[in-house]
């Protein structure tokens, strides 16, 4: 039983939500069976050159947002963590070691966003309220997960998507912010166009990198304007970055999901910041998170 928070009305010049899952090229889903978690110290880390970038762009279009980070990555980039606070930005967590949440024991996951938790507000010096799933992984088989983020001090997660997926997704969810089980912490699902009766993404990662741009930008409009709400847009930074290296060893679907139209994505970013309001999950959705 879930419960659910009625959207207040949104202006047509709605402030969405912008936010990027920090991790490398070699740490996503796609790859997790080509590249074992123990080579990872062994591969050229690409993050911090890749979100100069990010941060660059989002510097020049006058944006700030919310940056779920690795514990892995905070423990290894220091630096990169402090430079995300001190551009005014927010500072969230994706866990620590990017494996599925599903996958783990409920122990082990306690475990995990805990250590992800003290590494990031160590590295950054401000309370990390907010928690985003690797790769989507908490729904209905481990509906215990929004408990334990309660209970280790995160506030809200953004964790779902109602969306049908081979990877992830739970097409019964809710498609606003809601309150799992009626408990304490909010959910804030990642963003749906309804289209004949299904749930159509419309958040950014692979889906943004594969439909025209002009087709997602309407999309968009369309759950602002229709919804009168805020949407929830993530992308990672690996995403702007063609030069990373290829791995052969994936399969055809994994390699094709992962590079799908690299090399245009810092484009369709900058176009995007410009064409839409953007702000940080907590500010965006700070009335819900208040319990308004």
């Amino acid at each position: 039983m879930t419960s659910s928070l009625p959207s207040a009305a949104a202006p047509l010049s709605q402030t969405n939500a912008i936010t990027c899952d920090v991790e490398d090229w070699f740490q996503v889903q796609a790859f997790a069976r080509a590249i074992p978690r123990e080579r990872w110290e062994t591969l050229p880390r690409r993050v911090e050159e890749n979100m100069d970038r990010v941060l660059g762009a989002f510097d020049a279009a006058g944006v700030v947002g919310t940056f779920f980070t690795l514990g892995w990555v905070a423990e290894r980039h220091p630096r990169l963590i402090r430079r995300i606070v001190a551009a005014g930005h927010e500072l969230a967590s994706h866990g620590h070691g990017h494996e599925l949440a599903h996958d783990l024991t409920k122990e082990a996951f306690r475990a995990d966003v805990r250590r992800a938790k003290h590494v990031l507000e160590d590295a950054g010096g401000v309370p990390v309220l907010g928690y985003r799933a690797p790769t989507f992984s908490i729904g209905p088989r481990n509906a215990w997960a929004h408990d334990v983020l309660h209970e280790e001090g995160y506030r809200y997660s953004s964790s779902v998507f109602p969306i049908r997926h081979d990877l992830y997704g739970d097409p019964a969810a809710p498609r606003f912010p809601y309150r799992p089980g009626g408990g304490t912490l909010l959910e804030l699902p990642m963003t749906t166009v309804r289209v004949g009766g299904r749930n159509l993404p419309c958040s950014g990662g692979g889906w943004f990198r594969l439909v025209p741009y002009a087709v997602f930008r309407a999309g968009l409009r369309r759950f602002n304007m229709r919804e009168r709400a805020p949407g929830v847009f993530y992308f990672h930074p690996w995403e702007i970055d063609p030069g990373q290296p290829h791995v052969r060893e994936a399969g055809v679907l994994s390699r094709f999901r992962h590079r799908v139209n690299l090399g245009a994505m810092a484009g369709r970013l900058d176009r995007l910041l410009r064409d839409f309001r953007w702000d940080r999950m907590d500010r965006v959705f700070a009335a819900a998170l208040a319990g308004v």
